[in-house]
């Protein structure tokens, strides 16, 4: 059912499509239909329309009734929702979690205008944090990674970060106090959010991107009473945003960190996956599908 990250080729297009052609490197992110009428739709923000068709799993009026996702061997999408990938074909695959992982760290980066002159923080180095770190580098933010671990401070500074904080040494947190102009919160499971709004500059804001299953322990609202302080979230980007961020990786030479695997493994690398034992996204090789 899932597979919201797609690449390929063209392999048709109907009668009244103009901007793709048969052969052409196309992405398929997480939005397969929208309204195309709302506030939303016409100011390209798809992403927050109500009746927005996700890839899997959505409700659909065209048979089975549902979506199917994008692990299959074709998937017919409208051009409005298809995006053109302009990197080597030979980075497909490091490019397909761009169409997630890549574009729910870009959006809030460029919401709140992370480039040079501005001090971004990242927590957690996983899918989505290490796209975070490349994309803001790549903006030009000075760029610290948040990590409850040691080990993975080499590879933090390899992905681009100027300083790596590990959150459960207070020194190295108080180092911080009031520093940050944005801080991007990847994170997935419920943890003290206060620790972090602390470390934002008056005016700053935390935006939250990783989606635990259970909540947050509630902030205390004084630490963003008194500084004028905004803990915010955000979701995906609209289509028009998600191809400037394809454009920009494409640019930078920017891609995913992969693991590519055959369709036959997704088990094992399923298991790995809640091990944490991956980085930092596995991709699956549809050509094999059909073996």
């Amino acid at each position: 059912m899932p597979g919201h990250e797609i690449v390929g080729r063209v392999a048709a297009v109907g009668a009244r499509v103009t901007g793709f052609a048969p052969g052409d490197l196309v992405g398929v992110g997480c939005i397969v239909d929208s309204c195309k009428h709302c506030e939303e739709c016409a100011e390209g923000l798809e992403n927050y329309c109500d009746g927005m068709i996700g890839t899997y799993n959505f409700p659909t009026p065209d048979a089975p009734g549902w979506t199917l996702g994008g692990y299959s061997q074709a998937i017919v999408v409208h051009q409005r929702y298809a995006l053109r990938i302009r990197h080597p074909e030979a980075q497909l695959a490091a490019v397909a979690p761009l169409l997630c992982a890549g574009i729910t760290t870009w959006s809030p980066l460029r919401h709140w205008n992370a480039g040079p002159g501005k001090k971004v923080g990242v927590v957690g180095i996983g899918g989505l944090g290490h796209m975070g770190i490349k994309l803001a580098h790549a903006l030009g933010a000075h760029v610290v990674a948040f990590t409850t671990s040691e080990s993975k401070r080499e590879a933090a500074k390899s992905l681009g970060a100027d300083e790596v904080v590990v959150s459960t040494d207070p020194q190295q947190m108080a180092a911080h106090l009031k520093s940050f102009d944005l801080i991007l919160n990847t994170v997935a499971a419920p943890h003290d959010l206060d620790a972090l709004l602390v470390l934002l500059k008056r005016d700053g804001a935390m935006t939250l991107v990783g989606a635990p299953a259970s909540p947050h322990p509630s902030p205390n609202v004084f630490n963003l009473i008194m500084k004028r302080r905004t803990l915010a979230g955000s979701m995906i980007g609209g289509i028009p945003q998600t191809q400037e961020m394809l454009d920009f990786c494409a640019e930078h030479g920017i891609v995913s960190d992969i693991e590519l695997i055959r369709a036959e493994h997704i088990n094992q690398a399923y298991e790995r996956m809640l091990k944490g034992d991956v980085k930092y996204r596995f991709v699956i090789d549809n050509a094999t599908l059909a073996e």
